[in-house]
């Protein structure tokens, strides 16, 4: 009996034991390194300065019609009601597809990479995460499943992601780059803002856990410039608000990351913030597009950051000389403002990569741009371009934007100034 009881006490110390070298050799959780404010820097977990540097995904999940060499068609849903009269909506759909299948890839990424960008920023339509017709689908679920890439790419190449929803409900400037009607519905519309809101809260609920994702610009570019006096003050005063009930929604389940946060007239005004500390983990985002490449260029914005004590970054630059974005680059390096050049690729030039125009292109210009308000005159255009040579040059379009194809604008990549590890 004292045998027996003996061999059980030392089986019950032998299991003990192996659970303990159980217990040591269990995996440690992964450690999370999300970004955080800190004053006027952006800063990683172990308290490391991350001054941001990169480009901007335009035209992937938001079409603009100049990035297709489309001068008076030039929104999402102008340039698929266009392809739709061309080639049929079944076509048009299947162009979409493989336009978003193809156009960025984890290859787009890796290149970027190499390049020194250590920051994509992802503008997205608001459309992505719900049922409405949008880019050949009907689907709540694409804008997660485009994200997601995102999110495994940027891990695999090192790099941080913004998101950023540059066409929100309603519309949020009122002109062609939020897919608007024509007026920024979204500051007046309480319909608008709920699915605002909603969208937000159900992202935030998704990636919350995600540190490979630097922050939420929640609306891109807020109230264009186009109105005045006391209509443009009641606009900006309708902004602030309603970010604070976004970061609070997003607050719910994201407690990590940080929330940028744009001005009114094309993220160039600030004065409409009464309250800029709300949140604990805020940044501000600004734009800046000609005008001369020096720091009387963007005071305001200087003033504004340093009186608010948070970080500043210049969320879409470009579209100039050369010598004008390198000299901007030291402009905002010296006066530790981040940024990320506008746009990463597009049809011929003006961005780090380029899209070879098909052949024959034109002829799908010349239909796009015809006038097309009556069915008369959608008719007549058809003579323009066949509806075979649509999609021939649809499909070249998507061959021509694989990474594998495109072009590479080396003086433009050079001039944006990518690899300089000198930022202050």
């Amino acid at each position: 009996m004292k045998r027996i009881c003996k061999f059980v006490l030392c089986g019950i110390a032998f299991l003990a034991l192996a659970n303990i070298a159980c217990v040591r050799k269990a995996p440690l959780p992964e450690e999370k390194d999300f970004l955080k404010v800190q004053g006027k820097d952006i800063v990683d977990s172990k308290g490391n300065k991350f001054y941001i540097k990169g480009t901007n995904l335009g035209n992937w999940l938001n079409p603009e019609g100049y990035m297709f060499g489309f001068s008076k068609v030039n929104s999402a849903r102008m340039i698929n009601e266009a392809l739709c009269q061309l080639v049929g909506p079944t076509k048009a759909a299947q162009f979409w597809q493989s336009f978003k299948d193809n156009y960025i890839t984890e290859s787009d990424f890796r290149f970027i990479a190499s390049e020194g960008a250590n920051t994509v920023r992802v503008p997205f339509h608001y459309k992505l995460f719900t049922n409405e017709d949008y880019m050949g689908l009907n689907d709540a679920q694409e804008g997660f499943r485009r994200l997601d890439s995102c999110v495994s790419w940027a891990k695999r190449n090192n790099l941080r992601l913004i998101l950023d929803m540059h066409d929100c409900p309603g519309g949020q400037t009122g002109d062609n780059i939020d897919d608007s009607y024509g007026y920024p519905w979204l500051l007046t519309d309480s319909v608008a803002q709920k699915q605002f809101i909603n969208i937000w809260g159900e992202i935030a609920r998704k990636y919350s856990d995600e540190d490979v994702i630097l922050g939420y610009e929640l609306a891109n570019e807020p109230v264009a410039t186009y109105w005045e006096g006391e209509e443009r003050a009641y606009l900006n005063s309708e902004l602030e608000p309603l970010y604070k009930r976004v970061v609070a929604e997003i607050r719910k389940s994201d407690p990590n990351h940080i929330i940028l946060l744009g001005g009114p007239q094309w993220n160039s005004y600030f004065g409409n913030f009464t309250d800029s500390k709300f949140d604990g983990n805020i940044m501000y985002t600004c734009h800046r597009y000609g005008g001369d490449a020096t720091p009387e260029a963007i005071r305001s914005y200087i003033e504004f950051r340093d009186s608010v004590g948070l970080p500043m970054y210049m969320g879409e630059i470009g579209h100039n000389t050369e010598e004008w974005m390198n000299n901007f680059v030291k402009v905002m390096r010296d006066n530790n403002i981040g940024y990320t050049f506008w746009p990463y690729k597009k049809i011929e030039d003006s961005s780090m990569t380029g899209v070879s125009t098909p052949a024959g292109w034109e002829k799908v210009v010349a239909f796009v741009e015809a006038p097309r308000s009556s069915y008369s005159q959608i008719r007549e255009a058809r003579s323009l371009c066949s509806q075979e040579e649509g999609e021939e040059m649809l499909r070249q379009f998507v061959e021509n934007s694989r990474a594998e194809k495109m072009l590479k604008h080396e003086g433009y990549i050079n001039a944006i100034d990518l690899k300089n590890e000198n930022h202050k």
